[in-house]
């Protein structure tokens, strides 16, 4: 250090500016700043973008200067900084400040330390927990393009994630999540086996596959035996009521309520069972083909539903009641909750 400041007295630039550059740089690595931290710092302390461009490594980040991360390499017109595999830039639209070869200096080398305790926290080629790390909603997004990268993924391709009670067929990336498996379909036309329960996100860019998981998640809790492929594209206004049903919502509703009555009693997981077909086919026949029961023994039973719920499935209104009855009750006994 006192090398430096001999250095930093000879130039024409403030050599006082300089050594405060020094040490906002020398906070961050004390602090144990991470590799996003340090952009978005670097970008607000230059007020122009910055950036990381280490493709080999599955990271090209890019930092403005209100604090916006994303999947972007250095401009033509860039100044650059390279240590090792990775290329560090500043770029200034005007003419450039006396202090930003310090800064773009400084921010190279803090980045390159960085940039390696990055790499090599994160799990290793092969490792299922890198499926996880690129859904997790609190994984950074540096951590996240690393992990699809490692997986063989661009970050800016797009991609679906699923939810299923079981690994998909065929060669699918897969890896496991609690009691379920996540699958990155980067193949975005999802054929699900039919019989497995499976929860389906929309298309999304890879590195937002945090999204996609949450949605997959809600469609996930949709599913049943008489629907066990769910769609979040396909839920339209329904995903949004959804998740933002609260317990407490759910707990209050009369038709849950009597739909837990009718699970209470005898024979009353078949009635449901029935209900739920009559609701996914909105027909009789197609209820008792789905349910194998005759069509007479299934009009009747809803005959006893109307009953016990107190209002007709006969009417456009009546049916619509059924499925958000029946779907306020899926997501309330739901023992698996998305994170």
């Amino acid at each position: 250090m006192k090398g430096l400041l001999l250095r930093l007295s000879s130039l024409d630039s403030d050599a006082e500016s300089a050594v405060r550059v020094i040490g906002f740089f020398d906070a961050l690595m004390t602090d144990r700043a991470e590799l996003t931290t340090l952009l978005r710092s670097t970008a607000a302390l230059a007020e122009c973008p910055v950036g990381v461009d280490a493709p080999g490594r599955g990271l090209v980040l890019r930092a403005d200067p209100s604090g916006t991360i994303d999947l972007e390499g250095p401009p033509a017109d860039a100044d650059l900084r390279e240590y090792a595999d990775a290329r560090f830039w500043l770029a200034r639209s005007g003419a450039a400040l006396p202090l930003d070869e310090m800064v773009l200096e400084r921010f190279a080398l803090a980045g390159s330390l960085l940039l390696d305790r990055t790499v090599s926290n994160l799990p290793a080629v092969g490792d299922p927990a890198l499926v996880e790390l690129v859904v997790s909603a609190t994984a950074g997004i540096a951590e996240r393009s690393r992990a699809l990268h490692l997986l063989g993924i661009t970050p800016t391709s797009t991609l679906r994630v699923a939810v299923s009670s079981q690994a998909p067929a065929g060669r699918v990336i897969s890896g496991p999540v609690g009691d379920h498996v996540v699958s990155l379909w980067t193949d975005t036309d999802v054929k699900p086996a039919a019989e497995v329960r499976t929860g389906v996100g929309p298309v999304v860019p890879a590195i937002r596959a945090a999204d996609s998981w949450r949605d997959a998640c809600t469609a996930y809790r949709l599913t049943s035996p008489e629907a066990p492929v769910v769609r979040a594209d396909e839920l339209g206004g329904l995903l949004v009521v959804v998740e933002r049903l609260r317990p407490e919502d759910i707990a209050a509703s009369p038709d849950v309520a009597a739909l837990d009555r009718i699970a209470a009693e005898s024979g009353g997981e078949d009635l449901l069972a029935i209900l739920r077909a009559f609701a996914v086919t909105d027909s009789v026949r197609k209820a008792a083909a789905l349910v194998f029961r005759h069509h007479s023994t299934v009009a009747y039973r809803l005959e006893q539903a109307e009953s016990m719920l107190g209002f007709s499935f006969g009417n456009a209104n009546g049916r619509f009641r059924l499925q958000l009855a029946l779907t306020m009750r899926a997501l309330g006994s739901s023992a698996w909750q998305d994170s």
